[in-house]
């Protein structure tokens, strides 16, 4: 049977002995910042290469141990520059200072396997310059000329730097580092309380400004990073729950809110200014006009609110979270679209009012602020410390108005910025699909000597094979971990660097959030959180869910099943 991948095995580098220290180099000019390289070793300019980034990540993806992840980080920051720490801290947490550069999938397949360089000799600040002269890219004959741009930065790469590189760019850099374990780092790094370094980031809105602060100044003054106007903070997120029965057990006193399924949105408003921001904090203010007059028309002068905006059907059910986010593209015109596809705010948290900061309040305080300014106006429906009737009514109720289920929200909690913790829990149904295993990555940390990361595949009945729709690791328990390396081993035929190659014989149960269009695979989509349920014994790959199923739920949740005048609408997601 044909197996279609997002990308072909390919033989990768070996890589040094992991058991050999990594010490910092620290390479004189190697190359300057318009990108050309000399090799003057009289120059007093010194620059952290890239080679130790990548070799430090290698080294923490290898640990299994968080201390020891954050011992070897911690090592790391503390040699570099003051220029290079936020460099540094966004790339080791798998992401770019510059955020998208437009740079996709069909550019990467271009110049991913081109000839690497014999020695290290890129700069943090080089590769960084690299990236925001790509990004700064516009107009005709753009795209040909960033893909010539990274070909010339991948070709003064090493091999193992390309990989980095590419798995950069992809958003594939899976190495344990996650933010917090760099933000544990950084704190050991400075010398400086955990705690402290971790509010001051919920406050910045990201851990690149806190890291510099931390580890160039000599004493470091934290607490400049508070709730500010017009500087939004990290969202606080949820963790699941399968019942409003297991909430109450785990919350204590709480309350219900619908669970919307649209684009989270914090409101910051000051006098007769709003600005409003993206749960990634880009400021949208331009792109949502009926958020800012929304929030100018409430009565309090100083607000901070956080929210959800949706796209309501005629009948005030909401449209899928795809067409929602038809209205967040970078090439808009607002006012046709404000026309066809009106959004609606609802709002559900409020950290600050009329100037006082409610951040650590807990929640009952500041749903009662919440509603006794706006007065139930553009709220999301509520209710405080239901009975078990009560609350099973209401959970009916959300889904009746085709909403994805509930939050539930502990009374006495603060608001834990950028934190996924325990005192929102969220309880909607659960969809899911049984795919087939295409191949498994080795892993990293506790999954570390594990085959763990599936390649997901649906079936393919027109080509008589698997489409590739995605990879996950989530939902694998340690028993699980090894039977299926076992198996796996059983079923290979084939392997690279990462990743084994397997028959596609297995099923697997997949729970997923929904389906997302993707250029990256063959099938045009993907899942979205992903996560596996269990594995289908009494299943043969030929029952496996095709990809034309996969394709039609991704055409319910987007709406092209739904005559709405909307459907035309220009995307602007290009």
């Amino acid at each position: 049977m044909a197996v279609r991948h997002r990308r072909p095995p390919r033989e990768r580098a070996r890589r040094p002995d992991p058991g050999s220290p990594h010490r910092l180099r620290r390479a004189q000019a190697v190359c300057t910042r318009d990108g050309s390289c000399v090799t003057d070793d009289a120059t007093s300019v010194t620059e952290t290469l890239l080679g130790d980034l990548v070799a430090t990540s290698r080294d923490v993806r290898e640990a299994s141990r968080r201390l020891d992840k954050v011992g070897r980080l911690a090592t790391f920051l503390r040699q570099l520059g003051p220029e290079e720490t936020e460099i540094a801290v966004a790339f080791l947490c798998g992401s770019l200072p510059q955020g998208r550069i437009g740079v996709g999938s069909s550019a990467l397949s271009e110049v991913r396997f081109a000839p690497a360089a014999s020695a290290p000799v890129l700069t943090l600040a080089v590769v960084n310059g690299a990236f925001e002269r790509i990004a700064a890219t516009r107009g005709r004959g753009s795209t040909a000329a960033r893909v010539q741009q990274l070909r010339d930065l991948l070709a003064r790469a090493t091999r193992d730097e390309q990989d980095f590189l590419v798995r950069l760019l992809y958003g594939e850099i899976r190495q344990g580092a996650l933010e917090s374990v760099i933000t544990d780092a950084v704190a050991r790094a400075a010398g400086l309380p955990a705690a402290h370094v971790r509010r001051a980031v919920m406050m910045a809105g990201g851990l690149g400004p806190v890291a510099r602060a931390a580890l160039s100044e000599t004493n470091p003054d934290l607490s400049r990073f508070s709730l500010r106007m017009f500087q939004p903070v990290q969202p606080m997120l949820a963790q699941s729950a399968d019942t409003v029965e297991e909430a109450a057990s785990r919350l204590g006193a709480m309350a219900l809110d619908y669970k919307l399924d649209g684009a989270r949105v914090q409101v910051h408003k000051d006098e007769t200014e709003v600005r409003v921001f993206t749960r990634h904090l880009r400021d949208v203010t331009a792109a949502v006009p009926e958020v800012v007059e929304t929030a100018a028309s409430l009565p309090s002068r100083r607000l901070i609110l956080d929210g959800e905006v949706l796209a309501l059907r005629a009948d005030g059910s909401p449209l899928p979270f795809q067409v929602t986010m038809r209205r967040f593209g970078r090439k808009l015109d607002v006012d046709a679209l404000r026309r066809t596809l009106p959004l609606t705010p609802f709002f559900f948290d409020c950290l600050l009012v009329d100037g006082q900061d409610l951040i650590d309040d807990p929640f009952s305080r500041r749903a009662a602020a919440l509603q006794e300014f706006a007065g139930g106006r553009s709220l999301v429906p509520r209710v405080i410390s239901p009975g078990p009737g009560e609350a099973a009514a209401f959970v009916d109720e959300a889904r009746r108005a085709g909403h994805e289920g509930v939050m539930a929200k502990s009374l006495d909690a603060g608001y834990a910025a950028g934190s996924r913790g325990a005192a929102w829990l969220k309880i909607k149904q659960v969809t899911t699909l049984d795919l087939v295993v295409l191949a498994a990555e080795w892993g990293s940390g506790r999954r570390r000597g594990w085959l763990s990361n599936l390649h997901l595949g649906a079936r393919d009945a027109a080509r008589n094979g698997f489409v590739m729709l995605g990879k996950t690791f989530k939902g694998l328990t340690d028993e699980l971990l090894k039977w299926q390396t076992r198996r796996f081993l059983d079923l290979e035929i084939g392997r690279d660097r990462h990743t084994v190659f397997v028959r596609p014989e297995l099923v697997v149960e997949i729970a997923f959030n929904d389906v997302q269009a993707s250029p990256q695979y063959p099938g045009g989509v993907a899942l979205r959180f992903a996560r596996v349920k269990r594995y289908r014994d009494d299943k043969t790959a030929a029952e496996a869910d095709t990809i034309e199923t996969v394709q039609a739920i991704h055409r319910r949740a987007t709406g092209q099943d739904d005559g709405a005048s909307w459907r035309d609408s220009p995307s602007g997601l290009d």
